[in-house]
């Protein structure tokens, strides 16, 4: 099948993890909290209410986007009101999350096997940036524990996230192998069966 599927994943991915962080200001109170919060909701109902003007799928796409901009715009601003860690990781985790909920949705303009292979393509991209996200999130904890070890900080560090690391190899590999096996489905007879076992062997499933 063509290339386009994953296009579509690549630019819904693209989109939700770029854009700029809604940023609190320097010394942000709670009203500016409130604020901040009471824009981004009043800007997704007024998103919303435009995607309505849209039809079939092209609506809920733009459904999707509003609400996955406005998830990220509430993630980025509590990561910015109140830096930590886990704020980091719900917000790199939102971002994965919009950009799978769109890319589903996109997929939805195919039909037979290729939305079957978009969706799996869609679901490997999302395993992958939770993935990533999780190894961000152990790297960061490995380094903080490393800080206040002096001694075998850096085995620490290096141990902690070397697992995290094959955590994320693997959890990758096994949604490729996924999408492999989707798109085995559209063959047939000895094609099929060497398409699979091609896929089991490039996998090490």
């Amino acid at each position: 099948m063509n290339n386009l599927p994953v296009s579509l994943i690549a630019a819904a991915f693209c989109l939700a993890l770029s854009g700029g962080a809604y940023a609190a200001p320097a010394t942000a109170t709670m009203s500016d909290y409130v604020a901040a919060t009471t824009s981004i909701d009043a800007k997704y109902k007024t998103e919303k209410k435009d995607c309505k003007a849209q039809s079939g799928n092209a609506r809920d796409i733009c459904l999707e986007e509003a609400k996955g901009r406005a998830r990220i715009a509430r993630a980025e601003y509590e990561e910015s009101y109140g830096p930590s860690a886990e704020h980091r990781y719900e917000l790199r985790i939102a971002k994965a999350e919009a950009a799978y909920a769109v890319a589903k949705e996109k997929c939805d303009d195919f039909a037979g096997n290729a939305k079957d292979v978009c969706r799996k393509e869609a679901k490997a991209a999302f395993i992958g940036a939770k993935a990533d996200a999780k190894l961000a999130d152990a790297t960061a904890d490995a380094n903080a524990t490393a800080r206040e070890k002096a001694n075998d900080a850096n085995a620490v560090a290096l141990r902690a996230t070397n697992e995290a690391r094959q955590e994320a190899v693997a959890e990758k590999r096994e949604g490729a192998y996924g999408v492999a096996q989707e798109k085995c489905d559209a063959l047939a007879g000895d094609a099929k069966d060497k398409c699979v076992n091609d896929a089991k062997t490039r996998y090490g499933q």
